[in-house]
């Protein structure tokens, strides 16, 4: 295991309405265009780095306020590497069983939309630290959230490295790594978690489209095993905890399924389910949900209605038979 401090900077669509979101499995919040991270040593410490920048696909212009605050323009990128290529390296990098400290849960977010946008494996990124709350509850125990640079502050930690770059920030979140009791951060996390979050109110729950959780689950013989487990079928609703109602599964191809569950009083939620096979031939299954939106609504229907066609053509063809 390795405690990996990360960062990343990414770019935005230039419009909220943007056509690009009209294909797209997920609405993509941000396109990263550089990662940083620092490794820590056993004293949480920084010690070996990483950098790199991306070269976007999808948000190709950059968004004047991205290039304000991050000083990158599109000339720069197009020197690099797309975002599987970089993802593949880091994932290198990082070596097995990495644990990732982030200021926040922002790139937490955004990273899991890119791996998922890339259709790329995020089954080694699953363990995430959020350092604001160790920090919160070692200093001052509120649930305010505090800027990086108020930490650096609190520590009298100098900015040796620019702001807004990844490795920049990567680093200066891993110096306040190194000034907390981390140790005991980490051992007490889970009860800081609780303590510092509170449920999100109406009118800041997560916007239409957006992934509110996603799940992984193995060791299935068959795939139809997966469908019948309750632990990856039956699921509840996240702003009322009752039980979600489901429709029905649709086949996406490529061992990808999608199913749209409502909630009679929060309305409807999509979830898509990528399956696996490991070398013992064991079957796993990683489950997204999102809250539905008319978009997203709007490819259910579309390609439930393509499923039916194909299964009408099927059952034609073994009658003219």
């Amino acid at each position: 295991m390795s405690y990996i401090v990360l960062d990343l900077e990414w770019n935005q669509a230039m419009s909220s309405n943007a056509s690009i979101f009209n294909y797209l499995p997920i609405r993509l919040s941000g396109e990263i265009i550089q990662i940083g991270a620092v490794k820590l040593d056993e004293n949480y410490c920084p010690a070996e780095e990483y950098h790199s920048d991306v070269k976007p696909i999808y948000f190709r212009r950059m968004h004047y306020k991205v290039k304000k605050l991050t000083g990158i323009d599109k000339e720069r990128l197009n020197h690099s590497d797309t975002f599987p290529v970089v993802f593949e390296r880091f994932r290198q990098w990082c070596g097995e069983d990495p644990v990732f400290i982030t200021w926040g849960n922002d790139d937490r977010r955004v990273m899991e939309q890119n791996i998922i946008v890339h259709d790329l494996d995020w089954d080694w990124i699953a363990d995430w630290i959020n350092l604001q709350l160790i920090y919160n509850v070692q200093t001052h125990g509120d649930r305010n959230q505090k800027s990086l640079a108020t930490a650096m502050e609190h520590f009298a930690i100098e900015q040796t490295r620019v702001a807004h770059d990844a490795l920049g920030d990567a680093y200066n979140t891993a110096l306040v790594c190194s000034r907390l009791d981390l140790e005991r951060g980490l051992d007490e996390y889970d009860d800081a978690t609780r303590q510092l979050v509170v449920p999100l109110p109406d009118s800041h729950r997560p916007d239409s489209g957006e992934a509110l959780e996603h799940s992984s689950f193995s060791g299935y013989s068959a795939r139809s095993e997966a469908f019948a487990d309750e632990q990856v079928c039956r699921l509840c609703c996240p702003d009322c905890g009752g039980e979600l109602v489901p429709a029905r599964w649709v086949n996406q191809g490529d061992r990808r399924y999608m199913n749209l569950y409502s909630c009679e009083e929060h309305g409807k939620f999509l979830v898509r389910l990528k399956f696996r096979k490991g070398e013992d031939e064991s079957w796993s299954v990683n489950r997204i949900l999102y809250r539905g939106d008319e978009e997203l609504e709007k490819q259910y229907r579309e390609r439930s209605t393509q499923s039916r066609r194909r299964s009408r053509s099927r059952r034609r063809s073994k009658v003219n038979k």
